[in-house]
């Protein structure tokens, strides 16, 4: 993290020793058929620069070419919600703050497989699990945007001159800072890798986000009142008064020093549109409790943040959630020492199926 995180690439030789593929090709091939899982079919069609097809899913297995046709690509997003193993592949990367992490995303590819030469806006881990790719890498040409291939479906670079190139083995890891082109292709038969991308909103996302959260904080609203606006020649003009009464608005939502970073706890640990809980009756854990895979969940100095949701947790309740949040899981004995209060509030947890008891 000190030498290469957004600084410099890192390739690690066996960073995951003995490592398999998170599922078979035909159970991933199965899950791309699927409502509520997110996949592409990327594949090449010929030598010129736009001769790229892109379908997206669901994807019945009629529509995947045949294993044998080269230069094709199965994506699948966010295969740690739906598969064990991903999640805990995805678990070995949480060096870095949950709240930053975002998913874990497998490639198939059949030889000469691939989706050309792009960059990412955030942090990559690729983690080669199945075959052998060649990545070829590039630096950031640069201030701006770069200049994209026109007409292609997908976003590649228009300009891509690798400095770096190596063939990654089951096991092999490599490491690219935000901006930094890659181009990998499958080489010697399929390959599996998966890629661990992470959340990097922008300023202006992030603003819009937060004003939208603190808008919606409960209390009574007062309207605009100008019973001293007198009549106008001029009806084109934004009143004054309208301008410093948007003034105070902003401010008295900001007032409270605690409104930012409750409602920066809640936007980061917003499950995705697609994320779905099932509900069950709430029950008094007995055993030890784990959040599901999908259970998005942070804390503060002063709050618990689950799912969008934000608690007020002081002492050892807040000691305790701090636990469940960085270890995913409190044992029978320490949710003995959760007030009367918190375990009422984790049995809704469990309800909703945010947490399930494990033996």
């Amino acid at each position: 993290m000190r030498r290469h995180w957004q600084k410099k690439p890192l390739l690690v030789r066996q960073a995951l020793a003995g490592v398999q593929p998170p599922l078979p090709r035909a159970a991933l091939f199965s899950l791309a058929e699927q409502e509520g899982v997110e996949s592409r079919l990327v594949q090449r069609t010929g030598s010129a620069p736009t001769d790229w097809r892109v379908r997206p899913g669901p994807l019945p297995r009629r529509a995947l070419p045949p294993l044998s046709r080269a230069g094709w690509t199965l994506l699948v997003q966010g295969l740690d919600l739906h598969v064990s193993a991903a999640r805990q592949l995805l678990e070995r990367f949480r060096f870095v703050p949950d709240v930053r992490l975002d998913d874990l995303m497998v490639s198939w590819a059949s030889p000469g497989g691939g989706v050309g030469a792009h960059v990412d806006s955030y942090d990559v881990f690729l983690v080669q699990v199945q075959g052998r790719r060649e990545w070829r890498i590039a630096p950031p040409a640069g201030r701006g945007e770069p200049a994209w291939v026109e007409g292609a479906p997908l976003k590649q670079l228009r300009d891509f001159t690798p400095t770096q190139a190596w063939v990654l083995e089951p096991g092999d890891l490599l490491y690219l800072p935000p901006g930094w082109g890659h181009d990998g292709t499958a080489v010697g038969g399929d390959c599996m890798t998966c890629s661990v991308g992470f959340r990097a909103p922008s300023e202006g996302e992030l603003a819009r986000e937060l004003l939208l959260r603190l808008s919606e904080e409960e209390g009574e609203d007062a309207l605009y009142r100008d019973p001293r606006q007198a009549a106008t020649s001029q009806p084109g003009e934004v009143p004054p008064a309208l301008l410093q009464f948007a003034q105070r608005a902003l401010q008295r939502h900001l007032a409270d020093l605690q409104a930012l970073p409750r409602a920066l706890g809640e936007i980061l640990t917003e499950p995705k549109p697609q994320t779905w809980f099932e509900a069950t009756a709430p029950v008094a854990a007995a055993g030890s409790v784990e959040l599901d895979a999908r259970t998005r969940m942070a804390y503060d100095a002063r709050h618990v943040f689950i799912n969008g949701e934000s608690f007020v947790a002081g002492g050892r309740d807040a000691r305790l959630m701090r636990q469940l949040a960085d270890e995913r899981r409190l044992s029978a004995r320490a949710l003995r020492g959760l007030s009367a209060d918190a375990s009422s509030l984790l049995q809704e947890w469990l309800g909703a199926g945010w947490a399930h008891e494990v033996p």
